[in-house]
């Protein structure tokens, strides 16, 4: 019976990919075929802009996950809500703030100056684009969430180099990408982590801690509007309205003013229903952490979707004017591929890596899921101050190791776990004395009996010490499972070491598959 349901189970999970696969397909297809029609029959930008469409859906099924993963881990939103809120403000960023012309050469990683072939510069973007998009596939069905400007400027770099020439890559850029494996989780975590030990210092470890979040939050809240609106200036409009700094702030500060009047009379009024019990608290945080998950699906839509759209874009530009574009007049219906694509490729594929970012790292509850998307509004804001390459990835990733690791670190005694090994260090002492008591009715020879008698004597009188002090000598054996334990329960180190390993391997594996692509393309 148990063998007739796991079939089954197979049966429909396969039949569920086939379907999800099948509605990629269509959009691919009918991507092509616009194309096609739009195009007047050139067959090349119909594949072209087919490989853009797939790359947005699998900047899609990947990237987003940052965005709304630990709002779906935290319970704050459910898995189809999130996907639903992320889709549209993903396409609404995409199509609103994602700028009418795009940089063709993706932070400025090679210099187009040196590109004197117009074929080439063709068969670099598309290269690019292929082995970007081929990484990202195999990074999503892994369950490794990785940075897509990483996989196409890796892709950017391969194509390149298997172009013949080492000079058109411009390394000092490259130093810096390779920088911001380090400096974005870094930050994110430590940030991510600040905000956590905030709010458990001013408001869980205070005697009435309803009362002091009635304090606390909207003050918390207050900077989140700040952080928010900062960020949305600096980064989800700068295609539309182009703010220096200074000004960004100051509207942030603004922001965060009205922010502050607008919600302290609904948290005292929302604080009426509540009680001082820590899952009542963090319900303050739900409404705000499904805000903060909506924005930085924009502002993410805005700026990605040059990663899908820009090398087609370029490529469109070439093929008219017969010289190798630096930034691209994108078309309107070719944003609106990028837009679907990202959608569609959350939709059908986004939520393994959400439940990776949202709950396979570490438990997140509101408030630490707040807290890591704080990390990732405010890392973006010091990164533009100091004119450091952040990736927002990265960031967000580095935002949930961090509230783990916070976690681990504050409460290194949690009393269930102790109490767990404790009880388990009880069982072992009365198993081991019902053994020797059997194995004593057995014995003849005198000294052997009261060797053992004892052995058990100490034993009983460890059990003894444990039951009414409380007190445990842990053995070695014991402590290093305690520890083990803890740690598993706070922060999952195998996710830390295959996520690192995936960062590290983004950039040339995307390159190897771009410069197979280029001599292919070559070839053709």
């Amino acid at each position: 019976m148990t063998n007739k349901i796991n079939i089954q189970s197979k049966k429909s999970k396969m039949s569920n990919e086939f379907y999800k696969l099948g509605i990629a397909i269509l959009f691919l297809i009918t991507v092509m075929l616009y194309t096609l029609i739009d195009t007047q029959g050139m067959l090349f930008l119909a594949f072209v802009t087919m490989v853009g469409g797939y790359m947005a859906l699998n900047i899609g099924a990947n990237d987003v996950a940052n965005n709304v993963g630990p709002a779906v881990g935290s319970k704050a939103l459910t898995l189809t809500g999130a996907i639903i809120i992320a889709a549209f403000f993903e396409a609404s960023g995409a199509l609103i703030a994602g700028g009418d012309v795009v940089s063709t050469i993706n932070k400025g990683i090679i210099d187009p100056n040196l590109i004197t072939d117009s074929n080439v510069f063709i068969s670099i973007m598309l290269a690019a684009l292929l082995g970007g998009a081929l990484w990202l596939n195999i990074a999503t069905a892994v369950g490794f969430p990785v940075s897509t400007t990483h996989s196409i400027v890796g892709g950017i770099i391969g194509a390149s180099l298997a172009s013949g020439s080492w000079d058109i890559v411009n390394w000092a850029i490259m130093a810096k990408i390779a920088a911001s494996w380090i400096i974005s989780p870094v930050l994110g975590g430590i940030v991510a982590a600040l905000f956590l030990y905030i709010i458990q210092d001013r408001i869980f470890h205070q005697e009435d801690t309803l009362e002091s979040a009635k304090k606390v939050v909207p003050f918390l809240i207050a900077i989140m509007g700040f952080a928010f609106i900062t960020y949305l200036a600096l980064k989800g409009f700068k295609k539309i309205v182009k703010l220096d700094f200074t000004t960004a702030l100051l509207i942030g500060a603004i922001s965060s003013i009205v922010t502050y009047l607008i919600i302290k009379p609904l948290i005292l009024k929302a604080s009426q229903r509540l009680s001082n019990e820590k899952a009542d608290i963090n319900q303050l945080f739900n409404i705000p952490l499904i805000f903060a998950a909506a924005l930085l699906c924009f502002a993410h839509g805005a700026n990605d979707v040059a990663n899908a759209i820009g090398p087609v874009s370029a490529i469109y530009d070439t093929i008219q004017s017969g010289e190798i574009a630096k930034n691209a007049a994108i078309p309107l219906w070719v944003m609106v591929v990028g837009a679907l694509g990202i959608a569609l490729g959350l939709a059908i594929y986004g939520s393994k890596l959400i439940k990776v970012v949202g709950s396979e790292i570490t438990d997140l509850d509101q408030t630490r899921a707040w807290s890591v998307a704080m990390s990732s509004a405010i890392v973006v804001i010091i990164a533009s101050t100091l004119g450091l390459p952040v990736s927002s990835t990265h960031i967000a990733i580095g935002g949930v190791f961090g509230v783990g690791y916070l976690r681990y670190y504050l409460y290194y005694k949690y009393k269930d776990e102790i109490e767990g090994v404790k009880a388990h260090h009880i069982k072992s002492i009365n198993k081991k004395l019902l053994k020797w008591n059997n194995k004593l009715t057995d014995l003849e020879d005198e000294n052997e009996r009261t060797q053992l008698l004892n052995r058990m004597a100490k034993k009983e009188e460890r059990l003894k010490k444990v039951k009414t002090s409380g007190e445990i000598e842990f053995s070695k054996k014991e402590m290093k499972k305690l520890a083990k334990i803890k740690r598993k329960q706070y922060i999952r180190g195998k996710m830390l070491t295959k996520i690192i390993t995936a960062w590290l391997i983004t950039v040339p594996i995307s390159g190897f598959i771009g410069g197979i692509m280029y001599y292919a393309i070559s070839l053709m």
